[in-house]
């Protein structure tokens, strides 16, 4: 296994978590069991797995070099590079329920001014020289534009680097609609985000996987290689030019769906610098969140945590027709079970 796996977090946050003792109630004074306070961001948590599973990364964001934020990384081992911020890292908060079920109150974050970003987009570009993986993760602050990720990806393309991106809302829209002009190796979206995109249906996008691939496959048409698109408790689907796959994911007791998402395309990433075929790069995916789904607050899996031989993966054979046509190559058909990936 080689390469290094490089995290831009353009947008981070300190994320507070608060297991409530009982069901969130609107008006009424709750109870907590457990705080905890961890420096976070979709791409700080790949990173996060990165250190835990002794694969090199390197992690990018906006925070001064003193900033409480950057020590925490720090000393939990992750190779921290900032940049000079447009302000202080926000705070976003999640309220978990014991049936796992969470609640997120995301602030906004500094503004930033065209300067903040060039920063940003130097350091990542220069250091993607030296990286197998660039993903790009996250919201962007307020102020950025919202075709800077497409912006960014073109600009990788020259670095040698393959480029993956997580994100949401307007700054994905806009992604998707440059990809004639550059597009990235891999997208995460969720099945909401995949709909919004490809103009399907969001409730049969996530319940039916046959109906993700073909979605995902419009993606993939317009130049982008793999599409891993989680659909909650339903797994998730991996398409490429190649072939499409559907992983189904072990019975799990959820106890927070926070950085499960990031755990999932961690996972693939894993299984890619493995060299693993597509299939088993799925497992490994959907193994990464169905384990962070079962961990509180925003812990994020460690390999001792990931039980991949759980994972029931089936082959979509193109063109995907039925479900009933696929092909499993599990090693556990186990149930599937409540596990959000984003």
């Amino acid at each position: 296994m080689s390469g290094t796996i490089v995290t831009l977090t353009p947008n981070p946050s300190i994320d507070r978590t608060v297991t409530l003792t009982g069901e969130l109630q609107r008006g009424a004074v709750l109870r907590a069991a457990a705080i905890s306070s961890q420096s976070g961001g979709k791409g700080v948590n790949i990173s996060r797995a990165a250190v835990a599973a002794n694969v090199s990364t390197i992690a990018v964001l906006p925070a001064h070099k003193d900033d409480p934020f950057v020590l925490d990384l720090l000393r939990d081992g992750i190779d921290c590079r900032p940049e000079t911020p447009a302000g202080d890292v926000r705070v976003n908060l999640t309220l978990t329920e014991p049936d796992g079920t969470t609640t997120k109150v995301n602030t906004p974050g500094a503004v930033v001014r065209p300067a903040d970003l060039d920063r940003l987009a130097a350091a990542v570009i220069h250091r993607a020289r030296q990286a197998r993986w660039v993903v790009l993760a996250g919201s962007l602050p307020p102020g950025a534009p919202v075709g800077w990720y497409a912006e960014l990806v073109r600009a990788l393309a020259g670095t040698g680097a393959r480029v993956a991106v997580d994100t949401s809302g307007d700054p994905l829209v806009a992604l998707a609609a440059g990809l004639a002009d550059g597009a990235p190796q891999l997208m995460k979206p969720n099945g909401e985000e995949l709909a919004s995109l490809t103009g399907g249906d969001a409730g049969a996008i996530e319940a039916d996987p046959v109906a993700a691939a073909h979605a995902a496959e419009v993606l993939v048409a317009r130049g982008v290689e793999v599409v891993l698109a989680t659909l909650g408790r339903n797994g998730a689907v991996l398409v490429t030019g190649d072939g499409a796959w559907h992983a189904t994911p072990p019975p799990t007791t959820v106890v927070s769906t926070v950085g499960a998402g990031d755990s999932t395309l961690f996972g693939y990433l894993l299984g890619d610098l493995r060299g693993l075929d597509p299939a088993e790069r799925l497992r490994l995916a959907v193994s990464y969140g169905s384990a962070a789904a079962g961990l509180p607050g925003t812990t994020i899996p460690t390999p001792a945590d990931v039980s991949a031989g759980l994972v029931a993966v089936a082959d979509l054979t193109a063109p995907v027709t039925t479900a009933t046509t696929a092909r499993t190559t599990a090693r556990d058909t186990t149930p599937d079970t409540e596990n959000r990936g984003n």
